[in-house]
């Protein structure tokens, strides 16, 4: 097949219908039209129901840095579930436009066709991002109005890079070689790049990377390309009774029946009541049940990856199916009515088949599953107070109203939270605090760390929550931590089912006010429970919920951070991230290792956790030692 440049007139027709090279023209050609709406597409395709497709043109001279804009915000956009795409000069002709060369008519056409392919891309509610010199006003221009005439957004930001900034990048060595004479044509050096008059938005060249996508992003949200994070002042649906009520319904509960709950499921009663689950109204009934365990929703957009429910014994059912209310008690205190019950069974197997991806009675949870009643009970709840645990750790019980509140108050433009249920050291605090510092240069002015540690149920050989509160404390004290942190306990039982978990921690975080999330290392993640046949092996892939995340319904105003591996860097004496080039200047410091370390009453190496938080650890494993711990 002849290649497009060499292709000659075939004919006199060719002439009549043909471009100024010769070449002949398609003739005869109608445009068809799609079967299915953009409306439809993207709502039966994407994560969001409104239409995003749109082109983000992004201009300026070779250096500028349009790439690495585009590059980072197009990371950014996937992970908050949207379809984005980086078209680039470079990687556009090096395939469908290689055949043309930098005069003036061919950057012409190469601005065309990307124009065109952009279109096709927004089209399917793509948020197709162009990183291109286009150095001509009017080809520009031509890209807009090829939008324009299709009904699809085009933004134009010009990168605005002074020459001189550019040529002391000179990444390519593109410059040098202009300099030198062998590279003709090439822009800000023998040929002009006319710069925007009118761009919709100006990029600075003392605005960090982060910063400038932030800006782009701030133009999608205020043109309603993408939704705006969620704001602090959403009030969510607490179950409580009203206080005008609650005589009333003291008197009633009276004249119910009774079903005593266990400690677990008061847990998840405390979750349900401060609004965690919003917007669950009690236990689940069958259908919110089915949809949650097996497509990790209440409805569509809403993320519910876990299945929150109330395990009864058939005595209990029989006594108790055809009550329309009873009252939930634990320890002889009544703490919520449970309105028109509804019973089903309770089949274990497909619950934690679906929910864990094993059935092994060695996995802790799975075990108290199996060992549960045989029906699920789900129902509307009015709950009756306020659950404490008087263990002197309530004052960090935050519900997500008053988290909000909280956040308010302090004046936060943006919420980023981290959860976790072991010890911090000082390299999650490298994290968090390079966080804080990246918010910062996307422009926001008070980012806010919420600390949230796991407080309901987990294993035996987990830290308890006591003592890691202590350490979290201890490190705020340090100043390890940035400023604006709230330290809160996060209610819900652990449940150890890694990928699908996680995805329940983060909605929980997002209900509260967050909108940036930091995942870590193997998240909700345990041991192969058969020691036997999978020794040493995990049961989930340490990295597949940070992946899960960025593709989980009902999370895209949620931005997943993704978590950088830290170890102990032995030259700089401190922790640092991970360097794969300079492996052994590291050592990974293994919980094994620092248990033992602890447990010894040692020291570890300088930099690896601050001293006081140490200190608290160290107390803890020793008076196991000693069988003092409580």
């Amino acid at each position: 097949m002849p290649q497009l440049d060499k292709l000659k007139p075939l004919n006199g027709l060719a002439a009549q219908n043909g471009n100024s090279n010769g070449v002949q023209l398609a003739t005869n050609v109608f445009a068809q039209r799609h079967y299915i709406s953009r409306e439809r597409r993207t709502h039966k395709l994407g994560k969001n129901q409104n239409f995003k497709g749109c082109t983000v043109w992004f201009t300026g001279l070779s250096g500028a840095g349009k790439t690495s804009i585009a590059f980072e915000l197009e990371s950014i956009l996937v992970s908050r579930g949207l379809t984005a795409y980086g078209l680039d000069g470079d990687n556009v002709r090096s395939g469908l436009n290689k055949n043309l060369g930098f005069s003036k008519e061919d950057r012409e056409e190469n601005i065309r066709r990307v124009a065109e392919v952009a279109k096709l891309f927004a089209d399917s509610g793509t948020i197709t991002l162009c990183s291109f010199v286009s150095p001509f006003a009017e080809d520009r221009l031509m890209a807009r109005r090829i939008h324009e005439r299709a009904g699809l957004p085009f933004f134009e930001i010009h990168v605005d890079t002074p020459l001189n900034i550019c040529e002391q990048r000179d990444v390519k060595g593109l410059y040098k070689k202009a300099r030198a004479g062998s590279i003709k044509a090439f822009t800000g050096i023998d040929q002009e790049y006319e710069k925007p008059e009118n761009p919709d938005l100006s990029v600075k060249t003392d605005c960090s990377i982060d910063e400038s996508v932030g800006q782009v992003l701030k133009l999608l949200e205020n043109n309603g390309i993408i939704p705006k994070q969620e704001t602090l002042g959403h009030h969510v649906l607490e179950l409580f009774v009203p206080e005008n009520r609650l005589i009333a319904a003291y008197k009633e509960i009276e004249l119910l029946p009774a079903l005593e709950i266990t400690h677990l499921d008061l847990q998840w009663l405390q979750v349900l009541s401060e609004g965690w689950a919003a917007p669950l109204t009690g236990f689940m009934r069958k259908r919110q049940y089915l949809q949650a365990l097996h497509f990790n929703e209440l409805a569509e957009g809403i993320n519910q990856s876990i299945t929150i429910v109330l395990p009864v014994s058939t005595s209990d059912k029989e006594r108790l199916e055809k009550s329309s209310a009873f009252v939930l008690y634990h320890e002889q205190k009544p703490y919520a009515i449970m309105r028109e019950p509804e019973f089903f069974a309770h089949r274990k197997d497909e619950r934690v088949c679906r929910q864990w991806g094993t059935n092994h009675p060695n996995h802790p949870y799975i075990k108290m599953v199996l060992e549960s009643g045989d029906w699920l009970v789900g129902g509307d709840l009015e709950v009756l107070r306020r659950i404490t645990w008087n263990d002197g750790l309530d004052k960090y019980r935050l519900t997500p109203n008053e988290l909000k509140k909280r956040f308010r108050e302090l004046k936060a433009d943006a919420v980023f939270a981290f959860q976790l249920r072991n010890p911090i050291h000082n390299g999650h605090a490298l994290l968090m605090q390079d966080t804080h510092r990246r918010l910062l240069e996307r422009g926001f002015k008070n980012p806010v760390l919420l600390l949230h540690p796991l407080g309901g149920w987990t294993k035996d050989d987990d830290v308890p929550l006591r003592v890691r509160i202590q350490q979290h404390q201890a490190l705020l004290e340090d100043n390890v931590l940035p400023k604006s942190t709230v330290l809160a306990i996060f209610p819900s039982p652990m449940s150890y089912a890694g990928p699908t978990e996680v995805q329940w921690h983060a909605k929980a975080r997002m209900v509260a006010g967050s909108n940036y999330y930091i995942v870590g290392r193997d998240p909700a993640g345990i041991p192969h429970p058969d020691i036997e046949k999978c020794p040493g092996q995990d049961l989930y892939d340490p990295t597949d919920g940070g992946i899960v995340l960025t593709m989980a319904p009902g999370l895209e105003d949620l931005e997943i951070l993704p978590f950088k591996v830290a170890a102990y860097n032995k030259e700089r004496q401190k922790m640092d991230y991970f360097d794969p080039a300079k492996k052994e200047a590291f050592e990974f410091i293994s919980g094994t290792k620092m248990r033992t370390l602890a447990r010894n009453g040692q020291k570890p190496p300088d930099g690896f956790m601050a001293p006081k938080a140490w200190q608290v650890l160290s107390d803890y494993y020793q008076s196991l030692q000693n069988g003092k711990a409580d």
